[in-house]
């Protein structure tokens, strides 16, 4: 097994969890080392619900020596997503995805997520349920998750991303929610009146990015094997 610094941070995730691809994505935009284990929601390590006793993935610990002759350990437990994109951005930023100069945008950027976290991601759950039970609900459910892929819709209409003519948080915050939308049935979105957010989502998803954010690890309990994630 590769040794690894100890005063890397350690990042709890599940691959497909759209919140978990969201913090793995922020952690190497922001070309940050972390290290990874790989769980799944049926089988939670101890040791992470015992610092995360929600029981939910991303989770992101980082220990901090404070100065003294023999230096005391205090965990920082992070386990909200868009909290890790913003923790590893704000220590490097290559893309400016914050958009420094500008931090109204910032705001409108969380804005934005907060509408598909709050919002849009319950009505995809149960889009995904009625498809998944063939549920007369179908077709409703979706209409309902449509509002929110219709407002990006409109947004790309104008520029190449959601927040402008560049990058931003906003796009890969919402990136892997979006991505499941379109795989509840892809018969439907290829024809969906909705292309701009195909070409959107297209481009994301044939990035080096999306492929290193997806990269499959062993799972930490069944291996104990811990990997690493990011730069070197």
């Amino acid at each position: 097994m590769p040794k690894f610094s100890p005063d890397l941070p350690l990042l709890y995730s599940l691959q497909h969890c759209p919140y978990a691809m969201r913090a793995r994505l922020g952690i190497l935009l922001a070309q940050q080392s972390v290290l990874i284990r790989a769980v799944v929601t049926k089988n939670k390590p101890a040791d992470m619900l015992a610092l995360s006793p929600k029981g939910t993935v991303p989770v992101l610990i980082i220990n901090h020596a404070e100065g003294s002759e023999v230096p005391q350990q205090k965990v920082t437990v992070i386990d909200e997503s868009i909290e890790i994109m913003l923790w590893a951005l704000k220590r490097n930023d290559p893309q400016d995805l914050l958009w420094a100069e500008d931090p109204q945008q910032l705001a409108l950027m969380l804005e934005l997520i907060r509408k598909n976290d709050q919002h849009f991601k319950p009505q995809l759950e149960a889009y995904k349920l009625a498809k998944r039970f063939h549920k007369e609900s179908e077709m409703a459910d979706r209409q309902r998750c449509e509002v929110f892929i219709a407002e990006l819709e409109r947004k790309l209409e104008k520029s190449h991303y959601l927040m402008g003519d560049r990058a931003s948080l906003a796009d890969y915050a919402v990136l892997p929610f979006v991505r499941q939308f379109a795989r509840v049935d892809r018969k439907w979105y290829v024809q969906s009146p909705y292309p701009k957010c195909r070409d959107w989502l297209n481009r994301h998803l044939q990035t080096l990015l999306y492929t290193k954010a997806m990269a499959h690890y062993p799972l930490w309990l069944e291996s104990q094997e811990t990997f690493l994630l990011g730069q070197n």
